[in-house]
């Protein structure tokens, strides 16, 4: 479970976040929705320990910068991280050191087979396509078998075929009690597998929704429309 308390960002006078609460449940996929500038990186980047902040965060009953939180959860970030000169497989290899991982090697090696990424394992980061890079992101993420995983705009730069293997993930990853939180602009793409879904613009979460709540002549995107728009 990630739970977040009265978070505030400043930069400055700037208050990119104010004064936010969230859940994401396990056996949950939740969502941060907002418009650009909205604050949903910022709030993603407080919570993976990234950022300075104000307020509380933990993550699996952790404070979100101790070592037991780092152990549970995933972090992928909307721009890809990587190291130039390490190939996919170092990459991988780097993972399983920091984590301590023990007989994996099937799991990882199923991982890069369903992401299509065995062929291309001893290819450098630096020459890998930004759908390639996202993909080795997620293969860290999913290396370490997460309690809770974190998410910033999970399919920017994916194809089709890619897209709809990682929606299979988070809903595999949901199945196993794993709380999962996913920000994003395109509600399209998320619009099939989401349970809870905060909706924030100007720093702030303006609405909490419930896919079990709605009813069946209302959908998320009208919903955040109306509350964006009117803001």
């Amino acid at each position: 479970m990630i739970e977040v308390k009265s978070l505030v960002k400043s930069y400055g006078k700037f208050v990119a976040v104010n004064r936010l609460d969230l859940t994401a449940y396990d056996g949950q996929i939740t969502v941060l929705l907002g418009p650009n500038g909205a604050g949903k990186s910022t709030t993603i980047k407080s919570i993976a320990g990234l950022l300075k902040f104000t307020g509380k965060i933990y993550v699996n009953g952790f404070e979100n910068r101790s070592i037991e939180a780092k152990r549970s959860f995933g972090y992928v970030a909307e721009m890809p991280a990587h190291y130039d000169l390490l190939t996919i497989d170092e990459h991988l290899n780097f993972i399983e050191k920091a984590y301590q991982l023990k007989d994996i090697d099937e799991y990882r090696e199923s991982l890069l087979k369903r992401f299509e990424l065995s062929q291309y394992r001893h290819k450098i980061a630096k020459d890998l396509s930004k759908g390639m890079a996202q993909k080795l992101s997620l293969l860290c993420a999913l290396l370490i078998q997460p309690q809770a995983l974190l998410v910033d705009e999970p399919l920017v730069g994916l194809d089709p075929h890619s897209i709809e293997e990682v929606i299979r993930v988070f809903k595999e990853l949901k199945s196993q009690g794993a709380s999962i939180l996913l920000s994003t602009h395109i509600i399209d793409m998320i619009d099939s597998i989401w349970d809870v879904a905060y909706i924030m613009h100007e720093g702030e979460i303006k609405k909490r929704v419930e896919r079990k709540e709605l009813s069946d002549n209302r959908t998320l995107k009208e919903i955040f429309f109306e509350v964006t728009e009117h803001e």
